[in-house]
Formats: structure tokens, sequence, C-alpha cells
């Protein structure tokens, strides 16, 4: 008898679906909540039109060669951390096989199974150290395995949506005086915050109208204290 113990495709194409919505997400509320932050708080610090557009594009590429420059080390901690669990897996798998199957057997009978069904569950497991060592990753450790272009390509989707973020507070600088341009950019970007918000939450899990308010709460928290702070310098 066979047991379909794995993840479907359809299932981790769905996670993986979800992960790079969570990159860009990140990356793009991140690099305009902090744009808008720097651009408030230099145009409420001076009128000097084409200061505040170069502060707003030193902090758009400084913001987005962070934002990937930490994604890649945080999802090479977690590759390394993956590949040292997955080491020690196999030493215990090797060397004390009896409390590894216990192991798969609490496993099995939290999810219901019990008797001759759970026996031959296990048994089929263990009967291949290959699988019996990815059920343990998945299931006990709940860990998965990170490849090295999926690194690269998700910390890329950070750094790239940052910088996409970061151009929609900034853009109107470039197209009007600093007056109206500050509250067209307060305009569009709380917009997009909100949009963003609902978009998450139909996506994920939550109320999409609260998402969208709380990420505009966000975005126009660190407005405020960017001008408040430029302003102060200012006087």
């Amino acid at each position: 008898m066979s047991y379909n113990i794995t993840m479907h495709k359809g299932e981790l194409s769905t996670i993986g679906k979800k992960s790079i919505l969570a990159d860009i997400i990140l990356g793009g509320q991140d690099g305009l909540v902090n744009v808008l932050g720097v651009i408030l708080g230099v145009a409420a610090a001076t009128s000097n039109h084409k200061i505040i557009i170069a502060a707003g594009m030193a902090a758009t590429f400084a913001e987005s060669i962070s934002m990937a420059a930490v994604a890649l080390t945080s999802k090479m901690a977690d590759r390394d951390h993956y590949y040292s669990e997955l080491a020690r897996e196999k030493r215990e798998i090797k060397e004390i096989p009896k409390m590894e199957e216990a192991e798969i057997r609490e496993i099995y009978e939290s999810k219901g199974f019990s008797g001759k069904m759970l026996d031959e569950i296990v048994a089929h497991i263990i009967s291949n150290n290959e699988q019996w060592l990815k059920i343990m990753m998945n299931e006990e450790l709940q860990l998965k395995e990170i490849k090295n272009k999926d690194i690269y390509i998700e910390s890329s989707i950070v750094g790239f949506s940052a910088l996409v973020g970061s151009f929609i507070p900034l853009t109107s600088f470039f197209l009007m005086p600093i007056k109206p341009a500050v509250i067209c950019s307060l305009i569009i970007s709380s917009f997009v915050l909100f949009f963003i918000g609902i978009y998450k939450a139909k996506t994920t899990v939550g109320n999409p109208f609260k998402t969208g308010i709380q990420m505009v709460l966000i975005g126009m928290g660190a407005a405020l204290a960017g001008y408040y702070i430029g302003h102060f310098f200012g006087q």
C-alpha cells in the first residue's frame, strides 16, 4: 500500500506565489514609506527643489540596494540553517533510527492515524531513507529547501519592488512645484498603501478595509515623523 504524504505541486505553487507576493509587498511598502518620510522631511527643511529630488533619489537607490542585500543575507541564513538541520537529521536517522521512527509515529498519530494503518504508514516511510528524511524536514521541522537561484531571484524581487515603491512618492516632485508635489505625493502614496493593504488581505488573511487603513496609517506616521524632523532642523 502506498501513501501520498508529500505536498502536491499545486500546493507548492501556491506557497511560491505567496512568497513572491510577500517579497513584493515587503520591498514596495518599505521603499514607499521610507522615501516618503525622507522627501517630506527635506521639503520641510528647504525650499530648494534640486536638494529635495537629490535626497529622494539617494534614498531611493540606497533603500532598494539595502533591501535587496538584507533579503539576500536573510535567505542565505535560512538556506544554511536548512542544510545544517538536514545534516543533523541524516546523522540521527543513521545513528538513532528507533528514536527517529518513534518521531514519525508521533507525527502521524497527531494527524489521527492509528492501529494497522499507522503501522503501515510508518513502515512505508522508513523503508526509504530519502523519503524519511524529507518527512522529518517537512513535518517535524517544517523547513523548506531554499535553492541558490531562488535566493537571488527573491532578493532581486525585493530590491526591485523597493525601487518601484520609492518612485511613487518621488515622481510628483519631478513634475510640480514643492507644495503641490507634497500634497500629490501624500494622496498617491495613501491610495497605493490602501490598495496594497486590501490586496494583501484578500490574498492572505484579514479584513481588507482594516488592513488597508493600517497600511495608510503606517505610511503617514513615517511621513509625519520625517516632516517634523525636517521642519525642526529647517527652523
